[in-house]
């Protein structure tokens, strides 16, 4: 099955970019696609077999969901890997100049087209990199 592939690059540093990415006190401030979503929890325990978990919501409370995986591979500052159900995502982090380019790639699930995912998760990225930048 095709892979889905997101990026950004981040004006800020590999460390900086990695912190906001991994520590929950920031990933609630990113981690969600619109501005008429949030994450009001998120919990990171990073190591092999840890547990990453982040609850995304509609602020009107329409909707909601837990979304969890599991570490399977981690080099610090560099990438790391996790599992969701039966799909795998893999994310880059890597020096461009003062700046770090994100990459992410991962499996598509079977609900819903692909550039609708694609978009979505580039939304959150996108987010990511605005929170960022504006810090």
């Amino acid at each position: 099955m095709e892979k889905i592939i997101i990026e950004a690059t981040i004006a800020a540093g590999r460390d900086q970019v990695w912190d906001a990415y991994t520590n929950p006190t920031h990933i609630v401030n990113w981690n969600f696609a619109s501005d008429d979503w949030c994450c009001p929890s998120a919990e990171n325990d990073m190591q092999i077999g840890g547990t990453y978990k982040a609850r995304m919501e509609a602020k009107d409370g329409s909707f909601g969901f837990d979304f969890e995986a599991i570490y399977s591979s981690i080099k610090p500052l560099e990438s790391f890997s996790y599992g969701f159900g039966d799909r795998h995502l893999t994310i880059n982090f890597k020096d461009v100049g003062d700046k770090t380019k994100v990459v992410i790639e991962f499996d598509p699930e079977t609900q819903n087209p692909i550039e609708m995912q694609r978009n979505g998760w580039q939304s959150i990225l996108n987010n990511f990199k605005n929170y960022v930048e504006k810090k």
